[in-house]
């Protein structure tokens, strides 16, 4: 059983960068893809960013892609979300995923049903 911790969230302006790391423990971390999701108050969780189990492939979304990073460290089992350029509609509360499929590289780590363990969530908010 994989248990994941977030931490790095935080208020910030906009135009502001932060860092959310995710450790994990529990489960062989470099076999599974990771990724970041997001909810804002009265909207559904949507997809931010995914990695694949070695840390070479990423999936964004459209409206982070080229302001977000995702990355991993499989030697101490925590994958980050660097954060630039924040704007007002990045608040949310941003969740750590893990998959449930090894070795899983393709677009599918866009999906939603392909994670079954979930952070406890860090806030973001954003200042305009």
């Amino acid at each position: 059983q994989v248990q994941l911790v977030e931490s790095g969230g935080g208020s910030v302006q906009a135009g502001d960068s932060l860092r959310l790391s995710c450790a994990a423990s529990g489960r062989n971390f470099s076999r599974f893809p990771m990724a970041w999701f997001r909810q804002a108050p009265g909207k559904e969780r949507e997809f931010v960013a995914g990695i694949n189990y070695s840390g070479r492939n990423g999936y964004y979304a459209d409206s982070v892609l080229g302001r977000f990073t995702i990355s991993r460290d499989n030697a101490k089992n925590t994958a980050y979300l660097q954060m630039n350029s924040l704007k007002s509609e990045d608040t949310a509360v941003y969740y750590c995923a893990a998959g449930k499929t090894p070795f899983l590289s393709t677009i599918l780590l866009r999906n939603r049903n392909e994670y079954e363990t979930w952070g406890q969530g860090a806030q973001v908010t954003v200042s305009s």
